[in-house]
């Protein structure tokens, strides 16, 4: 089941950038899509002000998950570690997430579901792993520990 496919016409709407500034960090980052229709997200991740992250949010809706056991990303990465992570529910402090090193070239990655692991602020909890039936957001993070500048390049995110 395709959840996003970036091509010259899509609609961003239903994407949405939060960086650290929502805590009075200064990373600035921002979506737009290049000539081919991928979804270019790029920007710069600042340490100023106990800052460090930037992420970009897309509300799935509520997808039923029984039929489906990993999530497929098709990137292109700028040689950076990012994360993916996934809510179940709009309200949920935690998210579960799981980092992937990017190489400069196009790759598709396959995350299993059973294995995104419960985060809440970079910080680890001790809940199992994510074992629910919906799914509601996902998003992209950086959040190195490092000030850098960014891209990564979005083709195609599906459920399998």
């Amino acid at each position: 089941m395709i959840l996003f496919s970036f091509h010259p016409a899509c609609n961003l709407e239903k994407w949405q950038i939060i960086n650290d500034s929502v805590m009075g960090g200064r990373s600035e980052s921002q979506i737009h899509l290049d000539q081919d229709g991928h979804g270019v997200y790029h920007g710069k991740v600042s340490l100023e002000n106990n800052g460090g992250f930037s992420s970009l949010h897309y509300n799935v809706g509520s997808v039923k998950l029984d039929d489906f056991e990993k999530i497929r990303i098709n990137i292109k990465g700028d040689g950076k570690e990012f994360q993916l992570r996934i809510k179940s529910r709009d309200d949920q402090r935690e998210s579960y997430g799981q980092s992937f090193k990017t190489t400069g070239d196009w790759q598709v990655l396959e995350f299993e579901l059973k294995n995104f692991k419960a985060i809440f602020r970079g910080r680890r909890l001790s809940l199992p792993n994510f074992h629910q039936v919906t799914l509601c957001k996902l998003f992209f993070l950086i959040a190195n520990r490092n000030p850098e500048e960014f891209e990564l390049v979005l083709d195609q995110i599906e459920l399998i």
